[in-house]
């Protein structure tokens, strides 16, 4: 009984890890060999930009329009919040300058950008 209740444990905590992404939507991001682990006390908000051209914040799909009051109203409600943009590398360069100059617009000046680190 004790190995079943076991199998049954690891399974779920490996489908868990697998089902549910770590930051908003699955993007291929670019590589970088001098990235960094971000080390924060509290979970980011994540502005996701996806190879379709799609937005979103938190992995709530916006339209590109939406996100500067959207990330205005999660800034109000935590200003100390850091900002993640999580940008394909498909992506064009202006699209992430959007992003960036909507979440600036709106007073939010701590912006990271994420990427995957490279050997």
């Amino acid at each position: 009984m004790i190995d079943v209740m076991m199998f049954l444990l690891i399974f779920f905590v490996l489908i868990s890890l697998n089902v549910i992404p770590a930051f908003g939507l699955k993007t291929t991001l670019p590589d970088s060999k001098t990235a960094s682990r971000a080390t924060v006390d509290e979970a980011p908000i994540v502005v996701s930009l996806q190879a379709d051209g799609s937005v979103a914040l938190d992995g709530q799909l916006l339209a590109s329009e939406q996100l500067g009051g959207a990330a205005k109203a999660a800034h109000q409600k935590d200003p100390k919040k850091r900002f993640i943009v999580s940008a394909d590398q498909t992506v064009q360069w202006k699209g992430v300058v959007a992003a960036m100059d909507a979440l600036r617009e709106q007073g939010i000046e701590s912006i990271t950008f994420a990427t995957k680190r490279v050997q």
